[in-house]
């Protein structure tokens, strides 16, 4: 057994090392530290930086260079270790910052409807610290999660991540969320007419994860993009079949 296992190692350490990388940089994350795991030659090559430095610019591509370590700190040993805890380092980071998302969009919808303050706030929190696709596939496209929370993931993939069309209804269905629904209700203020003001105007959508992350319905991404400015007054995002909070109920 240990004489196979020491051929292995021959066959692949007899390829040229660029061969070797690029077998090694088609892995998973979690498969590339498996067969990190299977013998020395095979952690050398699967730890080396020039594959993690990859990895790491693939999954957060809006990270900026201030992140990245430093030309000063980095040498031209290919077994230096910087980009991989950089990625684990951040990998940890960011699955405490989904949790700390999760459980405010759950502190603020006890009635299972939140307010477009409150969920813009959530995007803003996944946009300052440059969550990758893949971190919202893992941590906000969960089925068993409130869809108001799946719901703040499609929002950053469309208006951050640039993410839209086939390819984020595709994850979504991956994910078995794209049916999901939640209604969006607005106030408006009352048009003037002939020197007095109508009624305040309410206007709602029942909309699916898979419609806005197709754009689809662009009126009801717009509402929730702009927030309450200009004449609309109230923006509150709903789970479908709940009614909605009452007027007097509004948060600042």
């Amino acid at each position: 057994m240990n004489k196979g296992k020491s051929d292995s190692v021959s066959i692949f350490s007899s390829l040229p090392e660029d061969v070797v990388l690029k077998i090694a940089s088609l892995l998973q994350v979690r498969d590339l530290c498996a067969l990190g795991c299977c013998s020395r030659f095979w952690r050398e090559l699967c730890f080396s930086d020039c594959i993690w430095e990859s990895l790491v610019r693939n999954r957060w591509p809006l990270l900026s260079s201030f992140h990245f370590p430093s030309s000063s700190t980095l040498t031209h040993s290919p077994n230096f270790k910087k980009w991989r805890k950089l990625y684990l380092d951040r990998h940890v980071e960011l699955g405490v910052r989904a949790r700390s998302v999760v459980k405010f969009v759950e502190a603020c919808s006890p009635s299972e409807s939140v307010e477009v303050g409150d969920h813009l706030k959530a995007v803003d929190t996944l946009i300052g610290t440059s969550f990758g696709f893949e971190d919202v596939q893992r941590f906000l496209f969960d089925p068993q999660m409130n869809v108001l929370i799946n719901l703040v993931g499609v929002h950053y993939c469309l208006t951050t991540l640039g993410i839209r069309g086939d390819n984020l209804v595709e994850t979504l269905r991956t994910h078995e969320i794209s049916d999901r629904r939640v209604c969006v209700k607005w106030w408006k203020v009352g048009r003037w007419f002939y020197g007095f003001r109508m009624r305040d105007e309410t206007h709602s959508r029942w909309v699916s994860l898979a419609d806005l992350a197709a754009e689809d319905d662009e009126h009801v991404l717009g509402v929730l993009r702009r927030g309450t400015i200009h004449e609309v007054l109230r923006v509150q995002i709903s789970v479908i079949g709940r009614k909605s909070a009452h007027w007097s109920h509004r948060l600042e």
